[in-house]
């Protein structure tokens, strides 16, 4: 083939000419040999290695089994805060079974809640990666020639992705302080970490006990909503999976990326992978809904956690007010493991109207009573939306959007 005119400097007479010499592919080749071999997963991502590289992060920067005493203090923690809430809100108990849990177990009990959530997006990152590999410059012949090699770097692309995550769930499993504290049902069981617990302890000049029964009544609280709002979760999860199904890959910057990749340098691929450059959300009208649904329902659950808490707390924990101050700005501001969710899942997880939400469920606790704005939770078309933020004494005092009892009146027989 060289022979033919104008094809002596031709790269595609060689379709591996991209990926480096023969030499170099047989080095990494032998470099990924060990990583090949894992299990492959159902999906696109091995869940096995990202739990793995997680507890292995975690357990890098110390994370000792639960002793005895301290599961004792979690456990009564949340059963006394539990007993708290019972005049503070209609919804029964949510703890059935408390638990306090080290950061591997954490890791452990949540990975499945995480698999629903990052999944969409990571199948669309390894996906767009084999496709854009597939189509960097070769013409049909030569794809079909490197098909091998090809899949091999998808399927190692799915499992840097793992990597990714892996490092990420480790990451926040080293701020995290319950299974409840970012705002998505992640866990059936209600459960604290001791060691979450110290760390967001270090620098208050607070009783360790208040500290701990605080943070018990914001976990059980959530966990009230949880398992006792029907439509709650669905209506979370299913507002991130609908943001996440509108992220996109910016193939023009992953190809850039990936035509001047080195095989022989392993972590490049996760450099590639790691940049949340190459995630960009679709300004569609169905994202915007989705980001201002889900926004909002983050905003409303945290708001009324933060409203029975109070009402919980009131004239028993004399350091409530500061501590939920702390909380309100820990929830605020963020910090590097939300980052990181944002980086992969291209999705900020905070109650941005924190404050207008609890207003509001302040607001129905004063017109209607405790089991007047609980009662709001039985249906989501009764929950106040994102313009009754803006106007909560509207929402509060206003006729009821929907009269249900009215659908059971009997019609006249003349009607």
């Amino acid at each position: 083939m060289t022979d033919l005119p104008g094809r002596e400097n031709d790269p595609n007479e060689n379709p591996f000419a991209m990926f480096g010499s023969p030499e170099q592919i047989a080095a990494a080749m032998r470099q990924f040999a060990d990583m090949l071999s894992a299990p492959q997963s159902a999906g696109p991502v091995n869940w096995d290695m990202a739990k793995n590289i997680a507890r292995h992060a975690v357990v890098a920067e110390g994370d000792p089994s639960v002793m005895e005493g301290e599961r004792r203090q979690i456990v009564d923690a949340l059963n006394l805060a539990d007993l708290w809430l019972n005049e503070a809100t209609a919804l029964p108990s949510g703890v059935a079974n408390p638990q306090a849990w080290s950061r591997s177990e954490w890791i452990e009990k949540t990975v499945p809640v995480w698999k629903q959530l990052c999944e969409p997006i990571a199948a669309r990152m390894v996906e767009t990666m084999g496709g854009t590999l597939g189509a960097a410059g070769l013409p049909a012949e030569a794809q079909a020639m490197a098909g091998p090699l090809l899949g091999m770097l998808k399927q190692m692309g799915g499992m840097m992705v793992g990597q990714q995550l892996g490092q990420a769930l480790g990451t926040l499993a080293r701020e995290v302080v319950g299974s409840s504290d970012i705002g998505l049902p992640l866990s059936d069981t209600a459960a604290l970490l001791p060691g979450g617990v110290a760390a967001f302890s270090e620098g208050l000049e607070t009783p360790a006990e208040e500290i701990r029964i605080y943070l018990a009544l914001r976990e059980a609280a959530h966990h009230r909503l949880f398992q006792h709002v029907p439509w709650l979760r669905a209506h979370l999860l299913g507002a991130v999976e609908e943001y996440a199904r509108g992220i996109t890959v910016d193939v023009s910057a992953l190809e850039g990326k990936l035509q001047s990749i080195d095989l022989n340098n392993p972590e490049q691929l996760q450099e590639i992978l790691g940049g949340g450059e190459l995630l960009k959300p679709e300004e569609t009208e169905r994202q915007k809904a989705a980001l201002s649904r889900l926004e909002t329902a983050l905003a409303l659950v945290e708001g009324w956690v933060a409203t029975v808490v109070d009402e919980a707390a009131e004239g028993k924990l004399p350091s409530a007010t500061a501590l939920a101050e702390t909380v309100r700005r820990r929830r605020a501001t963020g910090g590097p493991a939300e980052r990181t969710f944002a980086t992969l899942v291209g999705l900020e997880l905070r109650p941005r109207r924190l404050r207008e939400a609890a207003a509001l469920w302040k607001a129905l606790t004063a017109e209607r009573g405790i089991d007047g704005r609980d009662a709001v939770w039985n249906h989501p078309d009764l929950m106040p939306t994102a313009d009754d933020l803006d106007d909560p004494e509207s929402f509060v005092r206003g006729e009821a959007r929907f009269d249900l009892s009215a659908l059971e009146e009997p019609k006249d027989d003349d009607e």
